[in-house]
């Protein structure tokens, strides 16, 4: 059977996953009378919200009897590690760029180990029906990109396709279409189809998958050879040892789903069950003769947390698993198919070490947890220091910025204050592009800051790039908290009053309690308020005329911006349906003399 594999980059929010939708629509792979919906791919609740793709997914289609599997990638770095190993299983790249907004860092990350694994690319030149959209100068600019890149002369050959994946429509000119078939005719022409290796069976397990049925799914491409269910096979594991096994079951991708076959030809994608104890990057081989393939590295976590059991003094009110026996399983059964994640256990049964690569893959683990009924504490992000020959070192990242020009010195201020170098700074158009090197603890908190001092209209995305020196001290946020003196309910008299102290974290009519962090000091250093008082009423006053009470609504913060904004004393503690600050220590009298002891010692 004739094959083409072909994995699709590109940067966030440039049109994806809409553009798969386009393709499993135009190939029949759905019923006349089926209803399908919008994003297909994107099947977890969270990927829907954010718009973003998290995990890896596969999917098949047949256009005049090839068969294409499509592989769908990441585009956010701190999911950089499913890139790499997803690319491993394709044959082209379908390089995806907003006719407005041009490639952006984070297509260049991919796209880099793209052209580095050889692969054929195509580039579709997407959402040219926008206004102001500006397809040539997008299309100069790709060629730019693959030629600092270091693309091969047949790569900087490549083929553009021009359209819309909203509307359904794509050809080789900037004239509408009825569909997309000139797309997928330029795949079938451009894309080689896998090279057929004789020999003995050769597959690297590139993701994975989990099922409570059928336990770990090893999930890559056969390199070489035909792979058969019942056959004996060799794990050769990452240490170099050799592990004895057998293919229980095999699966091939077909439409949105997987079909139960007896043998997989050289090429093709397919999933195997049976294999116990693989890890990714491992390969399946020949029981007679085996032969790993070289192993993908994996990116290493760069930042850590503590995750704990929720003892604040809502414990358990909301969630239906509170223990930390429910939490450890949890994290454990998230080390199946999370890679980048690590999990260390402490001395303390109730606390655990979670290592990621950064806020967003950190709290998307956290955000998930909480809508399946978990509470948990999670305490402030940590970068991860390493010692090389000697010296204390830290990760950093290549931090792009694009921000109208007027707001360029805000930036450059703000991101050198936390300890970033400027490296490149150009103008394009009315944007103004910067380039930084700066530490990952600078990144912290960063955003917020930012889009308050640019009225929304920077753009960031970062990058991992190396360990290097420890570059000294970074200030952290400037204005001390609010904190809740007594427990009881928040009333509007009480936040009225206060109003000249500080912004708002609550409103009125919240339970409370003592410790919790409610809003923002207007200085530096905390402040502990009692905003649970009542009126008190004299026989001149009436009880109704509270009502002209003027609060300013509370500041909404997100989970991600929240684990920004703590700092070391205080942690975040996550339920189901509420996400509350606090300090670790609520007891204010604890508090004191904790810091009386530091400053004695120190």
């Amino acid at each position: 059977m004739d094959i083409r594999n072909i994995a699709i980059i590109a940067h966030v929010d440039h049109g994806k996953t809409t553009l798969v939708d386009k393709i499993l629509h135009s190939t029949n792979v759905f019923r006349d009378n089926q209803e399908t919906g919008e994003l297909i791919m994107d099947s977890n609740d969270l990927e829907r919200e954010r718009g973003i793709t998290i995990l890896a997914k596969n999917v098949s289609v047949t256009y005049k009897g090839v068969k294409i599997n499509v592989i769908d990638t990441p585009g956010h770095a701190d999911f950089g590690g499913e890139v790499e190993r997803v690319l491993k299983m394709a044959d082209g790249v379908l390089l995806l760029v907003d006719a407005f907004e041009g490639p952006m860092p984070q297509t260049r990350f991919v796209l880099q180990k793209a052209l580095n694994l050889n692969l054929h690319p195509i580039v579709i030149i997407n959402k040219v029906d926008k206004p102001n959209c500006r397809p040539e100068e997008v299309h100069d600019a790709v060629f730019e990109l693959f030629f600092q890149l270091d693309a091969t002369e047949e790569q900087l050959n490549f083929p553009t396709v021009y359209g819309s994946s909203k509307q359904g429509w794509f050809n080789t000119s900037l004239t509408p279409t009825q569909d997309i078939t000139v797309l997928l005719d330029t795949i079938l022409e451009k894309v080689p189809a896998p090279k057929v290796v004789e020999g003995p069976v050769q597959m690297q397990v590139t993701s994975l998958d989990y099922s409570s049925f059928l336990g770990r799914i090893a999930i890559g491409k056969v390199t070489r050879g035909t792979l058969k269910e019942g056959q004996a096979v060799m794990l050769c594991k990452a240490d170099g040892t050799m592990q004895r096994s057998r293919v229980k079951e095999l699966y091939v991708f077909v439409d949105m789903g997987k079909k139960r076959v007896q043998e997989v030809q050289c090429g093709d994608i397919c999933a195997v069950v049976g294999i116990e104890g693989f890890q990714i990057g491992e390969t399946i081989a020949d029981a007679e003769n085996p032969e790993a393939v070289p192993v993908i590295p994996i990116d290493e976590p760069t930042m850590n947390m503590q995750f704990s059991i929720n003892n604040s003094p809502f414990f358990g009110k909301e969630g239906k698993f509170v223990t930390s026996r429910h939490i450890r399983d949890r994290l454990m059964k998230e080390l199946e198919k999370n890679l980048a994640l690590r999990v260390l256990e402490t001395d303390d049964a109730d606390k655990f070490l979670v290592y990621g690569r950064g806020i967003l893959h950190l709290s998307v683990l956290v955000e998930t947890m909480r809508r399946e009924g978990y509470e948990l504490t999670v305490g402030q992000p940590q970068v991860i220091v390493k010692e090389i020959d000697g010296k204390k070192c830290e990760p950093y990242e290549i931090l792009v910025v694009d921000v109208p020009a007027e707001f360029s010195g805000k930036v450059i201020d703000l991101v050198t204050q936390r300890k970033g170098e400027m490296m490149i700074m150009e103008t394009k158009g009315e944007m103004q592009h910067l380039e930084f090197d700066i530490p990952s603890r600078g990144l912290i908190g960063l955003r917020s800051q930012m889009l308050t001092a640019t009225t929304g209209e920077a753009v960031m995305a970062h990058r991992f790039s190396e360990y290097k020196a420890w570059k000294g001290q970074i200030p952290g946020r400037n204005n001390g908290v609010l904190l809740a003196k007594q427990a009881g309910t928040s009333t509007a008299y009480s936040i009225d009053k206060l109003q000249d102290r500080g912004a708002f974290f609550i409103d009125p009519g919240q339970e409370l309690y003592a410790g919790q962090v409610i809003g923002e000091h207007i200085k530096p250093g905390d402040l502990v308020v009692n905003v649970t008082e009542g009126k008190k009423l004299t026989n001149m006053r009436a009880s109704g005329s509270d009502d002209s009470v003027r609060i300013v609504p509370k500041i909404q913060m997100t989970l991600e911006e929240c684990m920004e904004y703590i700092q070391q004393d205080e942690c975040i503690e996550v339920t189901p349906q509420n996400i509350r600050l606090r300090k670790i220590m609520l007891d204010e009298e604890d508090r004191k003399k904790f810091q009386k002891m530091i400053k004695s010692e120190a």
